[in-house]
């Protein structure tokens, strides 16, 4: 389902993220911040769990699948993410991580997980 399009608070919001860890390319990193101020036009601060789902659906869409991202104010994490593809960044209080995850090793002994 496609979400309103908002041009100038998104712009407007962009300005304000501070990007803390990326190896992602400039472009990318462009597209993660449009989102996440797109996401913020739409929804409640708040609601951190729908604003990971838009942002985590249009980069699948758009990057391929396999996209993961956590929205919130106070998290930790350690992840395993493809090269080119990782992007922590802050928009005032909200901390927003989007990453492209490894797949699993398929486990070959019966019993492991």
């Amino acid at each position: 389902m496609p979400y309103p399009v908002t041009k100038h608070p998104s712009t407007m919001l962009e300005g304000k993220a501070v990007v803390g860890e990326t190896d992602m390319l400039q472009t990318m990193q462009q597209d993660a911040l449009h989102l996440a101020a797109k996401a913020l036009d739409i929804f409640d601060v708040a609601e951190s769990t729908d604003i990971a789902r838009f942002i985590k659906k249009d980069f699948d869409r758009v990057h391929g699948p396999g996209w993961q991202c956590i929205v919130g104010m106070d998290f930790g994490s350690f992840v395993t993410h493809y090269h080119g593809c990782f992007i922590h960044f802050c928009i005032g209080n909200l901390a927003i991580l989007l990453f492209k995850g490894l797949g699993r090793e398929v486990v070959s002994s019966p019993g492991d997980c």
